[in-house]
């Protein structure tokens, strides 16, 4: 049996692997052999990390649903100041580019909602994860006066979602929409919204 560590590393190689394959394949048509050609090893190598194709999909869920979630709040936290971290949330909830490979995943894995028990709760948790952030900085910009928002709190907050995870899904798609346009619109809406951002967002420093 592998130790621990090793088994650690071979099982995110898989995740990347099926990554990789289902940016191939597509989430519909990926098998477990695309994923074991990827990963260049058999499919029984990869049923020795991995009861099947779905557990690898749900870890890749996993996968992404931190990057969007934990990994993006604590980013966040780096920043003081609501405009400096609704900024900073606003441009990590979006992908990098049309080739990102795990957050076009996570809107392939919304596909599968009401044909998968498991995948339905982990879309709906990462949707609460969303919301929350959201609703979180909307709600301290408020306290300390940073902001004077024009309409409820909790339909801002809303709103915010549903513009990153839509103008995400066209930057994945590789469409005419760009990761500088979905910026542009969404700072905009924050404007309108009685949430004004700095001048200039740093979501890496």
């Amino acid at each position: 049996m592998a130790r621990p560590s090793t088994q650690k590393q071979r099982r995110s190689e898989v995740i990347d692997a099926a990554l990789a394959a289902a940016a191939e394949h597509g989430l519909r048509n990926l098998s477990l052999t695309d994923v074991a050609n990827q990963a260049g090893v058999t499919r029984g190598a990869l049923l020795y990390y991995y009861e099947d194709l779905e557990a690898i999909l749900v870890e890749a869920h996993a996968a992404g649903m931190a990057r969007v979630g934990a990994e993006r709040a604590a980013l966040v936290e780096r920043h003081r100041g609501s405009a400096e971290q609704l900024a900073t949330a606003i441009a990590a909830g979006l992908p990098s580019g049309p080739d990102d490979a795990l957050m076009r995943l996570l809107y392939e894995f919304d596909v599968l909602a009401g044909k998968s028990p498991l995948h339905d709760e982990l879309v709906q948790q990462l949707y609460g994860e969303q919301l929350g952030l959201y609703r979180r900085i909307l709600t301290e910009g408020v306290a300390s006066g940073e902001f004077a928002l024009t309409g409820p709190l909790d339909d801002i907050a809303m709103n915010f979602v549903a513009l990153e995870d839509a103008y995400g899904l066209h930057i994945v798609a590789g469409g005419s929409i760009t990761v500088a346009d979905a910026l542009r619109a969404i700072r905009l809406y924050a404007a309108q919204s009685g949430a004004p951002l700095p001048a200039a967002a740093s979501p890496g420093a």
